[in-house]
């Protein structure tokens, strides 16, 4: 399998898409990745593809969220989603994409990456239980409290605490089972 991972591009929009609904059998996803993209949350150089022989296979982005603790509000690295065409999951191309990006945030100095997630899936990249570090988020109803998950990059601060404030990218879409 000839992987390649390289930053998207806007004429990816439909192919993301397809893959994203795909991976997750559901349209709620696909729409979050669309109005994430749209946002001011978005970074660009953080939402990557995986191509095989050309063609896009799966997505990975990171966006802007928000950590508050009393009145101070700080930015923070979100991952949400990674997805990979059903046909070539359990190839490596989902830990391809976790790599990448995780380096990408580090290389720009992100102290951390959040995300709600398998914990079982996300430990092996270094995702650890976010509320020992201080930091707690709202999870959705499917989720166990160990899908709150936080990556220590490079910058990390153990001083960096307090409540995720997610994009209202994912109050407008709806995220159930």
């Amino acid at each position: 399998m000839d992987l390649a991972i390289r930053a998207e591009q806007p004429r990816d929009a439909p192919a993301i898409s397809r893959v994203v609904e795909a991976a997750f059998g559901k349209r709620a996803e696909a729409l979050l990745v669309e109005l994430l993209r749209a946002s001011s949350c978005f970074i660009p150089e953080l939402s990557l593809v995986a191509e095989v022989d050309e063609r896009v296979v799966g997505h990975v982005m990171i966006t802007t969220a928000w950590l508050e603790e009393g009145a101070d509000r700080r930015p923070i690295a979100n991952l949400s989603p990674l997805a990979v065409a059903p046909e070539h999951q359990r190839s490596g191309v989902g830990s391809a994409l976790m790599r990448a990006v995780t380096a990408a945030a580090d290389a720009r100095g992100e102290p951390l990456v959040i995300l709600q997630g398998n914990p079982g899936y996300y430990q092996r990249f270094g995702f650890e239980w976010s509320v020992p570090l201080g930091i707690t988020m709202d999870l959705p109803d499917w989720a166990p409290r160990e899908a709150a998950q936080v990556l220590k990059l490079g910058a990390y601060d153990p001083t960096i605490r307090g409540h995720v404030v997610l994009p209202s990218a994912f109050e407008e879409c709806e995220m159930g089972d």
